[in-house]
């Protein structure tokens, strides 16, 4: 039976995203990355873990099915409740995103589903976080979508998330809002960035740090419009970009970068590797957020970037 996800008696709900862990095939750099998971979830006891995409790096991985248990294993191990999407790379080796789903939902803890029959990609579902006063009712709720990999038009680039993807959002937000009252607190999670990513390091004050160009897609399909419009995603969490670590609000909703967990790919020289944690409080709309690094620090208060050459605006 799947875990049931609930906010605990001091009406708190954490979520640990891990991101772009790259992992292939138990080399040194995965060892790294195990001990650095291994580490946050055991100071910080999690109520879910997330994974945002590149759990592995699909073309380096001898048995992809077994890399990902494998990069999976320190959530597992500890019977925490987990739940993934995809990157750009998960899917470049042997097995496909359809494949790699069935394994990942042979694995302890699992939340993740690969979604509605025929909606672009692998990986759209929404769980729901019960009150903590035992009674089962919704309290808040968390969507996963798959951002995809590469542009399937001449647009090239990155590819972005379908009109059908944005409509089967719309449609389950409507659906989940109470009758007659304000919709309930919810969270986003994918890999790649939304253009407005770029948008809201240029024209607000962020949190963080921005060390490469923003890797979006080149079209904007109009999702942050959907969730700005349904008005109860407060915040968005992507990875993709290994060295942003920045996050911002945009027209109400606050755009997260993850820290890069993974070893196996390309980082920062001082840039630590860690894990963003996310907090919920029941009732309230708003979140905590911070970093936990593989040194073991937590980080509170991240550098303030201020726009330039430009007022900001909410």
């Amino acid at each position: 039976m799947a875990p049931c996800l609930c906010f605990r008696p001091d009406r708190t709900f954490t979520v640990a995203q891990f991101t772009d862990l790259h992992w292939q095939n138990g080399e040194r750099d995965d060892l790294a990355t195990d001990a650095l998971m291994a580490s946050v979830l055991d100071t910080e006891k999690p109520d879910l873990a997330v994974l945002t995409g590149d759990v592995i790096a699909g073309s380096g991985c001898a048995d992809p099915a077994e890399s990902l248990r494998r990069a999976v294993a320190p959530i597992a191990l500890r019977g925490l409740p987990w739940a993934l999407v995809f990157g750009n790379h998960d899917d470049e080796g042997a097995l496909s995103r359809a494949e790699l789903m069935a394994v990942a939902q042979t694995c302890r803890g699992c939340l993740a589903d690969p979604g509605p029959a025929g909606l672009t990609g692998v990986g759209n579902y929404r769980l729901a976080v019960a009150d903590a006063g035992g009674s089962g009712a919704p309290a808040a709720h968390l969507y996963f979508l798959d951002s995809g990999s590469y542009a399937p038009t001449a647009a090239g680039g990155y590819a972005w998330i379908a009109r059908d993807q944005i409509a089967w959002y719309a449609e389950a937000a409507a659906a989940a809002r109470p009758a007659g009252g304000d919709p309930l607190p919810a969270l986003a999670f994918f890999h790649i960035p939304l253009p407005e990513y770029a948008e809201v390091w240029d024209t607000q004050t962020c949190a963080g740090v921005r060390y490469e160009s923003v890797c979006c897609p080149r079209l904007n399909s109009g999702f942050l419009t959907a969730l700005h419009e349904a008005g109860e995603v407060l915040g968005v969490f992507v990875g993709h970009d290994h060295v942003n670590d920045y996050h911002g609000l945009l027209h109400g909703v606050r755009l997260c970068y993850g820290r890069a967990t993974g070893y196996h790919t390309y980082g920062r020289e001082g840039m630590a590797r860690g894990a963003r944690l996310i907090r919920l409080t029941q009732g309230t709309r708003d979140f905590a957020t911070w970093l936990r690094l593989d040194d073991g620090s937590r980080v509170d208060a991240q550098p303030e970037h201020a726009p330039e050459g430009c007022a900001a605006r909410a």
